[in-house]
């Protein structure tokens, strides 16, 4: 029996915006970004949204950013994990702190 992990729910206007998107040199901070972000915003009914590139971008580097970490300040993290873990760390200019 093969069950698939999910089945992708795409319609051919979303393949149509991406397709719209690849054709321009602006595939990540494009025109298309901030409508993106604001249809987003007004969909769950809040004044912003940012949109990311993933889930490290948007649980850690962004909770990191939201934090005010920044150059100079020690963040405890552990070793046991992915690099993911401190890069947001790094990235603001913080030291990350091994402990485990």
């Amino acid at each position: 029996m093969n069950i698939p992990l999910s089945n992708p729910d795409i319609t051919e206007r979303e393949k149509g915006y991406v397709a719209q998107v690849l054709r321009t040199p602006n595939l990540s901070l494009g025109p298309k970004l901030p409508e993106f972000e604001e249809k987003v915003a007004n969909y769950i009914g809040t004044k912003y949204a940012i949109a990311v590139t993933s889930g490290t971008s948007g649980l850690l580097h962004l909770c990191v950013k939201s934090l005010g970490i920044g150059e100079g300040d020690e963040v405890i993290t552990t070793p046991f994990s992915f690099i993911a873990s401190a890069n947001p760390i790094l990235f603001e200019r913080a030291k990350p702190f091994l402990t485990g």
